[in-house]
């Protein structure tokens, strides 16, 4: 058996049951902020396309998708991050069951074994890259992204023998849970320190198509690529993916895009893993990625969700509307996030997940201590339930 699946920590919800394992809940209606699973309905033009190519089940799907797939995407990036040249859907675009497969999978393919390596993560951080990291025979190290530092990993914070380490770094913008965005002068300086000391930037932008302002969006790590004359994308791949964008957790569909040589490697890993998306789930992709109208009435609904959830929190909590994203990242009164989740559990019914579960601790700080992550991915009416719930509970206190 593999060894180092026993370096691999419980997956937040899994501590998370166990802490609530032994409550009584109130008897009021169960409102979940825990996980980030969108609630708003599929488009129901998706589910169409999915249903009438159902036929395409009875062939093998090829590992590198279909071009008419491929040619969808690299459209998509084009428009959404204004890039100066087509990116070529033959070799820049690769499909995926779902960034979460496709982020693990990652580091399996990148990672020399060999040669001490080191996967850089921010922290808190999504666990994937952890169990990626460390499933590939790799040593972690975490940067801390707290308020301090805007949320973001601090880059000048790593010695120059640690970025010679490095041989994989993950980064999320905007971020899980902070919402923390990049800006073009992050990315930029994230790929200089990369073409000097030879790592893979895997940039997971999942979260991009959420945002408050329609006329500024986050910025996009091909982007700023492109922005300082990196044309090729040497050394940059991104992950996108439907689930959040689209409301299609479900269909488990989303796409890598940046360094050809890196990504022909994949495709030839992938080619392995045996990991092809089946053809109708590719059918439904090609008719989301070509509309937006969806996108922006996705964002208006969150939008919404934000603006009364805060209105009634903020005075009883410290909690801001983040950069992007659909995550609330609120610090707890008393400090004690694991005390604050099991006790609204058991007060309010309402399930919020432990800052705590989604870091760890590195020179005797944990980031997510004393914090919450809150996903408001319920009906507006429920979140704002829930908030209401919530600042009962502190008033309580």
């Amino acid at each position: 058996m593999n060894p180092d699946l026993q370096r691999l920590q419980p997956y937040p919800f899994e501590k998370l049951r166990a802490l609530l394992a032994d409550t009584r809940p109130a008897d009021k209606p169960h409102i979940a902020l825990s996980i980030g699973e969108p609630k708003h309905a599929t488009p129901a033009f998706v589910a169409d396309s999915l249903e009438r190519n159902l036929e395409a089940l009875s062939k093998y799907p090829l590992t590198r998708g279909m071009p008419e797939l491929r040619e969808a995407i690299a459209a998509w990036l084009q428009r959404r991050f204004a890039l100066p040249r087509p990116v070529d859907p033959e070799n820049e675009v690769l499909p995926v069951n779902g960034t979460r497969e496709a982020l693990f999978a990652f580091a399996q393919a990148m990672v020399d074994r060999s040669d001490a390596p080191l996967v850089i993560s921010p922290n808190p951080f999504y666990q994937i890259y952890e169990g990626a990291a460390l499933l590939a025979g790799a040593e972690t190290r975490y940067l801390p992204c707290t308020a301090e530092n805007g949320y973001l990993p601090d880059l000048e914070d790593v010695t120059p023998e640690t970025w010679e380490r490095c041989q994989l770094i993950y980064v999320c913008s905007p971020g899980n849970p902070t919402g923390a965005v990049m800006s073009e002068s992050d990315w930029q300086r994230l790929i200089e320190l990369a073409e000097r000391h030879d790592f893979i930037i895997a940039a997971d932008e999942c979260y991009s198509e959420l945002y408050f302002e329609e006329e500024a969006p986050p910025t996009g790590l091909l982007q700023a690529a492109a922005r300082m004359g990196h044309a090729d994308f040497r050394r940059c791949v991104v992950f996108h993916s439907l689930s959040k964008r689209s409301n299609a957790p479900g269909l488990r569909s989303g796409f890598v895009a940046g360094d050809r040589t890196i990504l022909e490697q994949f495709l030839r890993y992938r080619t392995y893993h045996g990991c092809a998306m089946p053809l109708p789930a590719q059918y439904a992709s090609i008719a989301a990625w070509n509309d937006e109208a969806h996108v922006r009435h996705n964002r208006d609904l969150y939008r919404t969700k934000f603006e009364v959830t805060l209105e009634i929190l903020q005075p009883a909590m410290a909690v801001d509307r983040p950069d992007a994203g659909f995550y609330l990242w609120a610090r707890v009164p008393g400090d004690d996030d694991e005390a604050f989740a099991r006790d609204l559990f058991e007060q309010q019914h309402v399930t919020v997940l432990p800052g705590s579960y989604l870091s760890r601790e590195v020179g005797g700080l944990n980031p997510g201590h004393g914090h919450v992550r809150m996903a408001l991915v319920a009906s507006p009416e429920e979140c704002a339930e829930a908030a209401q719930r919530i600042r009962s509970y502190i008033e309580g206190l």
